[in-house]
């Protein structure tokens, strides 16, 4: 397929397409950090197995996980870890820099640890997603989307380190209203944590695991609080949404990335504001790969 069709594909594509940098799991990746550790110079890079190529954990890592046995694609969706469970050090992949490496947040030369205490899950993202500045989605109270990749709640046992991807089970979303902001947290779990063969929907996370969506909701209503501001608020009367929400959420988002890094979403700015014209422009948009065609059924259609 030609990079930049506008055909809509699924994105967990076998691993033999013609770019050869498109990864459906972390198993050909190696991490490596650069820099001093708690300076705003740290960086956790991903690159292949030779280290000659690097690996934007934003654009070059499927939204499907591939199977690395049989590079047939799974129905589960990658999941790349940026702040591993019972830490509290704020990693994000850096998504205006070249290669969109992981880096610790900074405000003001600061570096950006909760004040709140450790998280109790591990926090990251859906690669090739992206919550679009200029798109107002009916449910979101009126809120444009916050620039960001789509951010991720593994409810799993296990500590996933930071940089590392795994493949989880979708069970549901939240829709947090942030500074005016819309920011998607979706619900997963690890697809071989022991509760997965039991969480097919974020009902049987209540059911099964009473109290865990309650505290996750919690958790972001006071987070922001110790820095001074005031609790955050939420869309949808601050429900949980099933599974087939939050992949209808994921597969806008999901469109969304394509845009972007086509360059569709760029040339459609004209009437925006300045600001979200600044928003845009300022994302890296390198490694990019091209997209193809499978045709497993068991695997999830974007």
């Amino acid at each position: 397929m030609v990079f930049g069709s506008e055909t809509e594909v699924p994105l967990g594509q076998p691993l033999s397409s013609a770019s050869g940098v498109s990864h459906g799991s972390g198993t050909n990746l190696n991490l490596s950090s650069h820099g001093d550790e708690n300076t705003t110079e740290y960086r956790i890079k991903a690159a292949d197995k030779s280290g000659k190529k690097t690996i934007s954990l934003w654009h070059d890592v499927t939204l499907v996980h591939v199977d690395p046995a049989t590079d047939r694609p799974t129905p589960y969706l990658n999941f790349v870890c940026e702040i591993p469970k019972f830490s509290r050090k704020k990693y994000e992949i850096a998504t205006d820099e070249v290669g969109n490496f992981i880096k610790q947040d900074e405000k003001k030369g600061v570096l950006r640890e909760f004040k709140k205490g450790d998280i109790f899950f591990n926090y990251g993202c859906l690669p090739r997603t992206w919550e679009d500045p200029t798109f107002v989605h009916p449910d979101a109270e009126g809120c444009r989307g916050d620039n960001d990749p789509v951010d991720v709640c593994e409810i799993g046992s296990r500590i996933i380190g930071t940089g590392e991807i795994r493949p989880t089970k979708v069970l549901g979303i939240l829709c947090m209203i942030d500074e005016g902001e819309a920011d998607w947290k979706v619900v997963t779990i690890d697809a071989e944590d022991k509760w997965a063969p039991f969480l097919n929907d974020i009902d049987d996370v209540e059911k099964l695991l009473p109290g865990t969506l309650s505290a996750i909701r919690e958790w972001f209503r006071t987070y922001k609080i110790p820095d001074g501001k005031p609790p955050n608020v939420f869309g949808l009367d601050e429900k949980f949404m099933d599974k087939h929400y939050a992949l209808e959420i994921i597969k806008e988002c999901n469109h969304a990335w394509k845009d972007l890094i086509t360059g569709e979403k760029e040339r459609s700015l004209e009437n925006c504001d300045p600001e979200v014209k600044g928003l845009v422009r300022k994302l890296s948009k390198s490694n990019l790969v091209d997209l193809a065609i499978n045709d497993d059924d068991d695997a999830p259609n974007f």
